[in-house]
């Protein structure tokens, strides 16, 4: 059974909409995902507000409950039928968003057992024939197929394959 590996924020989880709202709850500014296009969050907001945009991401709850990527439950699902599903997560980085990213995959994707949810820093370590990731630079030292998942910050990068949705996943992969 080949494996696939699925990045989870900004692929499965929504961590651009939970920047947007906090932004907009501490600043009063709600930032667009038109503006977004080709840009980080540190591109669009006023300088003096970054540090505050790089404290969400250890804030802890900041990963907690977030949104679910339209069709990744019903894709990922209908892939785990067919291939061997590993849920791989850059999440060293944020120490305080092990459990909440454990419990949020416990809630919408079931069906992954704990053993397969991966929490690492460099995601070459991971053994899969695909890696579906919203940040290219994971596929550097990949030995599998690295496939982009388009998200704001990436739609100006060239990489192929690129999917758009989950729709395009499952035509991909299904």
């Amino acid at each position: 059974m080949k494996r696939i590996a699925i990045d989870m924020d900004e692929v499965i989880a929504d961590a651009n909409l939970r920047i947007i709202d906090w932004y907009e709850r501490d600043f009063r500014r709600r930032i667009t995902f038109e503006e977004l296009q080709g840009k980080s969050f540190m591109d669009v907001v006023l300088p003096e507000h970054r540090a505050k945009i790089r404290e969400y991401l250890h804030t802890d709850g900041f990963f907690k409950d977030m949104a679910v990527i339209e069709g990744s439950q019903e894709v990922v699902f209908e892939l785990s039928k067919k291939y061997e599903i590993f849920i791989t997560t850059a999440a060293m980085e944020f120490p305080t968003s092990f459990m909440h990213k454990y419990e949020w995959m416990k809630e919408h994707f079931p069906f992954i057992p704990w053993s397969h949810i991966v929490f690492c820093g460099d995601k070459s370590i991971i053994n899969a024939d695909y890696l579906i990731d919203d940040r290219s630079r994971h596929f550097r030292h990949f030995r599998g197929q690295g496939i982009l998942f388009t998200s704001p910050h990436n739609v100006l990068e060239d990489w192929n394959p690129r999917v758009n949705s989950w729709k395009e996943v499952a035509d991909l992969l299904l």
